[in-house]
């Protein structure tokens, strides 16, 4: 689809999305094509009297729709599963525009972000609960699970479609209703899918979008409203933490899913293949902009000659560029600050001794930085030490596992881990002192909305997807029954 059309479409200078009315603002802010620099949109830019307005519209709308049927639920997200699919090629055409990554990632992308509605489409008619007789007898007891209320969701720009379906689809499914603040680098997607909810018959007010330059005082404005029971956040450790101090202050239900320092571990028995294949998605998909990405990579000294040169020629060959040209496999970085600082982290690890092994080659325009392999890297590098986020990646060569689990687990950070091995009980054995909340095993990817997403110690608190995530928009009660 024309991505003019797309944008055009979206009418983004009403933007602001409250009880099923699309409204404007006194101001509006900007969005820039990463790939070019260029302003794409202008898009309103919500107050916290809008963030009041929105929270108004979901506390009226939740009675209703906590109380409609798990059935009809199910139905509507069952919907907005197949208006998405539907809608693929205008989905991709704003990723691509405000994102900036390559059509096939904002493809993958959009059918990921939109199996999140068929998964809790399935789980919202499952409902669950406990019946049982109380030990000392007399009494029976009944648990049962109700929906937490109105939800604030916020999200962030590296994956503007499926960080989005991700929160809305299980708290959708729950019965809770919600206000949305997408990254103002990347509304657009989020503008999308809200209209796509209500093209499929969620009701005025469940959903509301208030897109902001002021994310910290529309967040605030949020957190200290009374009728706001659930705060779902995703984005830095950092941020995550403030957040958490205003959730105390009135004890909101909180999830967060916050930074990653995933290592990426090859053994000496390895399928060198396998992992480079392996490393290429978990590495580069959507340009290493992703709390998942591998961020460190752990190579035994048995096989670290051969993967470094298979891995060096696929990075060297990656074909970097504008999502405008389908060929591009890789694309820019988000902004121009973010380019800058994967830059300075690439000549910093060079000046401390590291080598360029290889680097694809870059257009001159755009916030594009060019994939590159770092090898003579530290253990305690400061590359290794920090969050890259960006398309590098620095190899360190190991050869004992007790080196290996020290230096793996030498981080606050406890989301995601990867390990290629010969002997699938090495791996699990591996895998079980890792000190993360998901290892992909012989494969470079662990995302997925049946399985439960989250991390341990710093990386955050809570889970996505599975039954795990539609728990964490309900609160459990239970009746105590005289018998």
């Amino acid at each position: 689809m024309n991505t003019q059309n797309a944008i055009a479409e979206l009418d983004t200078k009403h933007g602001i999305l409250i009880d099923g009315s699309a409204h404007g603002a006194s101001r509006t802010f900007e969005v820039h094509d990463p790939a070019t620099g260029l302003v794409i949109a202008e898009v309103a830019d919500g107050t916290v009297a809008d963030a009041e307005s929105a929270v108004d519209a979901a506390h009226r709308a939740f009675g209703d729709w906590a109380a409609s049927s798990p059935r009809q639920r199910s139905e509507i997200l069952r919907r907005v599963y197949e208006l998405m699919l539907a809608d693929t090629d205008r989905l991709v055409a704003l990723i691509c525009a405000e994102n900036g990554k390559s059509q096939a990632d904002a493809r993958a992308e959009v059918g990921y972000a939109a199996e999140f509605f068929r998964w809790f489409s399935e789980e919202a008619v499952r409902t669950d609960g406990v019946y049982g007789i109380s030990p000392a007898g007399g009494t029976r007891t009944l648990v049962t699970h109700k929906p937490v209320g109105v939800a604030a969701l916020v999200t962030p720009w590296n994956f503007p479609a499926a960080m989005a379906t991700r929160k809305i689809a299980p708290a959708l499914a729950a019965g809770c209703t919600v206000v949305l603040k997408p990254a103002a680098e990347t509304p657009l997607t989020a503008l999308a899918i809200a209209a796509i909810l209500s093209a499929a018959g969620v009701p005025d007010g469940v959903v509301n979008v208030v897109p902001t330059t002021d994310a910290a005082a529309v967040v605030s404005a949020w957190l200290a409203d009374d009728r706001v029971r659930k705060v779902s956040f995703t984005g830095s450790t950092g941020v995550g933490r403030v957040l958490l101090k205003q959730a105390a202050d009135r004890i909101v239900n909180a999830s967060m899913e916050l930074g990653g320092n995933a290592p990426f571990v090859v053994t000496a028995d390895a399928d060198v293949a396998a992992a480079v294949q392996g490393a290429m998605v978990a590495k580069y998909r959507g340009g290493g902009q992703a709390c998942t990405a591998a961020n460190r990579f752990y190579v035994h000294a048995a096989v670290v000659d051969e993967f470094v040169a298979r891995f060096s020629a696929e990075v060297s060959a990656l074909r970097v560029g504008p999502a405008a040209d389908p060929a591009s496999q890789i694309g820019p970085l988000v902004s121009a600050r973010a380019a800058e600082r994967v830059a300075a982290a690439i000549e910093s690890a060079v000046a401390d001794g590291a080598v360029i092994a290889a680097a694809a080659e870059t257009p001159d325009d755009g916030w594009f930085v060019a994939p590159t392999v770092l090898t003579g890297v530290a253990p305690d590098a400061a590359i290794i030490a920090d969050e890259i986020f960006g398309p590098v990646a620095p190899v360190v060569v190991w050869e004992t596992e007790d080196d290996l689990l020290r230096w793996v687990n030498d981080t606050e950070y406890g989301l995601a881990a990867y390990i290629y091995a010969g002997r699938l009980q090495d791996a699990l054995r591996l895998a079980e002192s890792f000190d993360a909340g998901m290892v992909g095993i012989n494969r470079g990817i662990v995302s997925d909305p049946s399985a439960p997403f989250g991390g341990m110690k710093q990386s955050g608190l809570g889970r996505e997807g599975a039954r795990d995530g539609l728990h964490e928009f309900q609160e459990t009660q239970y009746f105590s029954v005289e018998f």
